[in-house]
């Protein structure tokens, strides 16, 4: 591997941005499309697989950041069940008794204490707690794509020449083609 390489491997494992590492190792590359190509060029290359790979992995040893762990904190906020934060009387548990699945799915906790009366004869009357909660519906879309429910499929068909595929049509099939028309 070239020292190039290994500059574009260590840039791309801050972002996983091809385009934006491609352009650190290679400053003379100005233009994002030629960065862009040649980034993920690169990343076919089987020893820089390898090496993205071995970092990733020592990364996750490290950190103690799993995929798992994602996927397990993804369905905290996707399965979350509002009810569980309140007790059988049908006030807001406190902060300590909120087990650590609805835990994680809480973005902010808030109180306002309410008084009544001024200055010295103030007098506490009740307090207002709001909850508020992780978006639920991208837990589960992100859930749903790693499991590979949602996939954006295109189907082509038809006789397609290899070589090319616009083979035989007119300028105005093209054109249709090109602006959509009908």
């Amino acid at each position: 591997m070239t020292n190039s390489q290994q500059r574009f491997c260590d840039e791309y494992l801050i972002d996983l941005n091809a385009t934006r590492a491609y352009k650190v190792a290679y400053p003379k590359v100005k233009k994002d499309h030629t960065a862009t190509v040649n980034g993920n060029r690169l990343l076919t290359f089987a020893d820089i697989k390898k090496y993205i790979s071995d970092k990733i992995k020592e990364r996750e040893k490290r950190t103690k950041v799993t995929q798992d762990k994602v996927i397990q904190e993804l369905a905290k906020i996707a399965f979350a069940d509002i009810r569980s934060l309140y007790n059988d009387s049908g006030g807001l548990k406190n902060i300590k008794e909120i087990d650590n699945d609805i835990a994680g799915a809480i973005i902010s906790l808030e109180t306002l204490e309410e008084y009544e009366g001024y200055g010295d004869n103030r007098e506490k009357v009740g307090d207002t707690r709001k909850v508020k909660l992780l978006d639920k519906t991208k837990a589960l879309e992100l859930l749903g794509k790693h499991l590979g429910m949602f996939r954006d499929k295109i189907e082509v068909g038809g006789k397609i020449d290899v070589n090319n595929p616009f083979a035989g049509m007119t300028t105005e099939e093209l054109r249709n083609i090109v602006y959509g028309n009908k």
